[in-house]
């Protein structure tokens, strides 16, 4: 698309239920995120509408044509059920609300592929709200992989403290020490550092390497993963030119702020990895999708059905959300 001002960014609405049109429509009240972005809203205005009536807030003035300049610091709506009866039922999981959201999501994904949008963010969607609409897919990462025709992906979490990827993400604890392997291992640093020269600018990427057992494996007397797989794998990318160092002890790693010197951190599987992000950054972190053809981001939380509607939900991770996206699109076409 030609050079502007501002960086288009879709912004899907997520679950009608849950906090995503709270947050979407605080965004759009940020004066350094309108600063900086032209976002389009990807969604139901009936449902926008809805949740600006519950939280007092005024609609803002927001442009259905996407062929049509902008005024000002406005934005856009794409709105993906203009013919359907529409039913918000704050803080409920319901299907309809799932299909809603990934309705907006496929649109997204469309947006940008049509290059009408610079990069996706998508809003919280509940994960059994979309199963049950009949998307079998653990989340927005696995879904968005299979629609780009990507076969590996990394889950990334970023930060101003940290970027966290996951070498697996969201598969029960049970099945992590099988689905670890040396090939696949390799493969997800090669997406890591590919993604960190591609959108971060970063020329010689530092990456530490998590093991999966305590204290690493203990040479072998608490687990077998890190002689077998991690330290092969490690030494493996070496002869590739990826400078990932390792396996360190995770607690170790982040209680002594070893993290602070690398540029990434390849974490085992998904709790090992956020739980200690999201105590360092919750609030302000952000979910990015390393390796697809598209810019795609997300906040660092979830539907938060207990708040919705009640004006309670902190912006502040989606606001980072949409602005790593313009981030990264710009290091892109750059």
């Amino acid at each position: 698309m030609p050079p502007q001002e501002r960086t288009r960014i879709a912004i899907t609405l997520g679950d009608p239920n849950g906090i995503g049109p709270e947050v979407v429509l605080k965004c759009l009240d940020d004066p350094l995120l309108m600063k900086r972005v032209a976002p389009v809203v990807v969604g139901s205005l009936k449902v926008l509408e809805i949740h600006a009536k519950a939280l007092g807030r005024r609609l803002p003035p927001l442009n259905r044509d996407l062929s049509r300049p902008l005024q000002g610091r406005g934005s856009w709506i794409v709105d993906t059920t203009k013919q359907e009866e529409i039913a918000v039922d704050m803080g409920k999981l319901t299907p309809r609300a799932g299909s809603m959201a990934m309705q907006a999501v496929d649109e997204g994904i469309r947006l940008v592929r049509q290059q009408k949008v610079d990069a996706l963010v998508t809003a919280p969607i509940s994960k059994l709200a979309i199963v049950r609409a009949g998307y079998n897919f653990p989340g927005h990462t696995e879904y968005l992989a299979k629609k780009t025709g990507v076969k590996e992906k990394v889950m990334m979490m970023v930060s101003t403290e940290m970027r966290i990827s996951l070498a697996t993400d969201h598969i029960a604890l049970n099945q992590v020490s099988e689905r670890l392997t040396i090939n696949g291992l390799i493969a997800k640093l090669k997406r890591l550092q590919a993604s960190l020269i591609r959108d971060f600018g970063i020329i010689r990427p530092k990456i530490a390497v998590l093991g999966l057992n305590p204290h690493a494996g203990e040479s072998g007397v608490l687990g077998d993963e890190e002689e077998n797989v991690i330290i092969k794998a490690i030494r493996d990318s070496g002869n590739r030119g990826i400078l990932a160092l390792g396996p360190f002890p995770a607690d170790g790693f982040f209680g002594n702020r070893l993290y602070c010197g690398y540029d990434a951190i390849m974490a085992m599987y998904h709790d090992q990895g956020l739980i200690p992000f999201k105590t360092l950054s919750f609030g302000s972190g952000v979910n990015f999708t390393a390796g697809l053809p598209i810019v795609r981001t997300s906040p660092d939380h979830g539907t938060a059905f207990d708040i919705a509607g009640k004006n309670q939900a902190d912006e502040g991770s989606m606001i980072q959300a949409v602005l790593l996206a313009a981030s990264v699109a710009q290091q892109r076409q750059s």
